[in-house]
């Protein structure tokens, strides 16, 4: 990044939610759609330029969905909770990763942002997803 550690710890210190901000993502089957609020890391950043695209979502274990964007850089990419309704990035297989119930955190496992409606649907999923982002027009 061409930010100093400094700039991006300050940042951080100020974690008033801030409704303006945020780059908002859909991801969306045929019957359900959830929305995700990203973060402002490096890998949200990334996903977000790859948008819109279309892809199949995979479940894994019993507690995820997952699909496969192109690989993100996780420099500056904080490490994920493996929360329930938090969306992950798994580097070693790079996978996103859409937890329906919370997951033990790993030294591989990124925070790339938090569902902010549709989360009861997240293990619904199948098939064919679009991915897009979400235009905040409205003053939700």
């Amino acid at each position: 990044g061409t930010e100093s550690p400094e700039e991006s710890l300050a940042e951080d210190a100020d974690s008033t939610e801030q409704e303006e901000t945020g780059m908002r993502i859909s991801v969306k089957s045929e019957q359900y759609e959830i929305i995700y609020e990203l973060n402002d890391s490096t890998a949200a950043n990334e996903l977000y330029a790859q948008l819109p695209f279309t892809t199949e979502v995979e479940p894994f274990s019993n507690n995820e969905m997952t699909f496969y964007p192109e690989k993100l850089d996780v420099t500056d990419t904080p490490l994920s909770g493996g929360e329930t309704g938090s969306l992950s990035y798994y580097e070693p297989w790079g996978d996103v990763v859409m937890f329906y119930a919370p997951c033990a955190p790993n030294s591989s496992l990124y925070e790339l942002g938090t569902v902010v409606s549709g989360a009861e649907h997240i293990q619904n999923l199948s098939g064919t997803i679009t991915v897009s982002a979400v235009e905040e027009r409205s003053g939700l």
